[in-house]
């Protein structure tokens, strides 16, 4: 009995510290900048020869510019976008090619449709091959 005791104080435990992350995540996670912005983005191609692309745009998020401009195009899944092609060069699944997205030379953790954009944003578009 004492040890289902401590496993029931456990999982409540976790599930309280769930909820506790998600409500910060919620709070602090990046804000998408209303109002017009200048943003750019750079392409980065296999061959590693470089495109810059410069937009004015209203947009809240990163896949809304890369849309509107027909810059990419993929397949929308679980988590948004899934970029397949860039500046009409698709990655190649059999040498396992991807698209890398990055802000200011970092990688980013969310997916385009999660990426808040502001004004004088810079983001790269890298096509890395391997997983």
């Amino acid at each position: 009995m004492m040890k289902h005791k401590g496993t029931i104080i456990a999982a409540t435990a976790l599930v309280l510290v769930c909820i506790l992350a998600g409500v910060l995540y919620l709070k602090f996670k990046p804000q998408a900048q209303k109002g017009e912005k200048e943003i750019t983005i750079l392409v980065v191609h296999g061959d590693k020869t470089e495109k810059e692309f410069q937009y004015s745009t209203d947009a809240e998020y990163l896949v809304e510019v890369l849309k509107e401009n027909e810059l990419v195009d993929g397949e929308e899944g679980e988590y948004g976008l899934f970029i397949q092609t860039v500046d009409k060069e698709t990655a190649d699944e059999g040498k396992q090619q991807w698209w890398c997205i990055t802000k200011g030379g970092e990688q980013v953790n969310t997916s385009a449709d999660q990426t808040p954009i502001a004004d004088q944003d810079q983001f790269e578009l890298t096509l890395k091959e391997g997983y």
